[in-house]
């Protein structure tokens, strides 16, 4: 049993104020292609906001919606309560501008970490650990507490005391994963980036089925 969270808080300045999980990918906005990709292996869904009330409009009443218990500490503080709230003993992680998120990325590193019996798994991409999208035990909600209230609010500190483990990008690749499912839109170049990408991959799958 999984619990899929996604993490909606942050500032929105670099996207002249836009909420970020609610930008449109034709058609689509992103927190609904987040949901629909999670529904696919996850038995619950949480959106842990500061904001709830653009999210009612949007989502289905299935989704569970709350706050920060701490607030005011990143994403550490959304992790914290996704942690504590989810109904199971496994929660994948991701953050709300992430609009390639993988369940057969997800798949595979719960099954890397329940093998080895650890607490997290953590994807290596580019040489970066991303630490959302990602697979955690809802038990370390308490280390993430203890954390918070040491003042140390940086969400890779949180490494340190747990037993954990990372899958570097070659091995998604060998399974035919794509990894763009890290990508996250930070800024409104980001996003034109993005728009305009999927727009080119959408009309080349168009084409490939036309010819077959």
């Amino acid at each position: 049993m999984l619990s899929g969270v996604i993490l909606a808080g942050g500032g929105h300045r670099r996207m002249g104020g836009e909420n970020k999980a609610l930008l449109p990918i034709y058609g689509e906005l992103i927190i609904q292609r987040q949901i629909r990709e999670m529904e696919s292996i996850c038995d619950e869904i949480i959106i842990v906001t500061n904001e709830p009330k653009p999210f009612l409009r949007v989502v289905d009443v299935s989704v569970r919606i709350i706050t920060d218990f701490i607030k005011g500490k990143g994403p550490l503080s959304g992790l914290h309560a996704g942690l504590s709230l989810a109904e199971y003993e496994e929660a994948w992680v991701v953050g709300c501008d992430m609009p390639s998120i993988s369940a057969r990325a997800a798949q595979l590193m719960q099954q890397f970490k329940d093998e080895f019996k650890l607490e997290a798994v953590v994807p290596r991409m580019g040489g970066r650990l991303e630490m959302l999208h990602s697979i955690y035990n809802t038990s370390l909600a308490n280390a993430a507490k203890l954390l918070i209230n040491s003042g140390d609010h940086r969400l890779e500190q949180l490494l340190h005391y747990i037993r954990w483990s990372e899958v570097d990008s070659d091995q998604f690749v060998v399974r035919g994963i794509q990894t763009q499912f890290t990508h996250a839109i930070k800024t409104t170049d980001d996003y034109e980036q993005y728009l305009s990408s999927f727009y080119d991959l959408s009309t080349k799958n168009e084409t490939q089925q036309f010819m077959e």
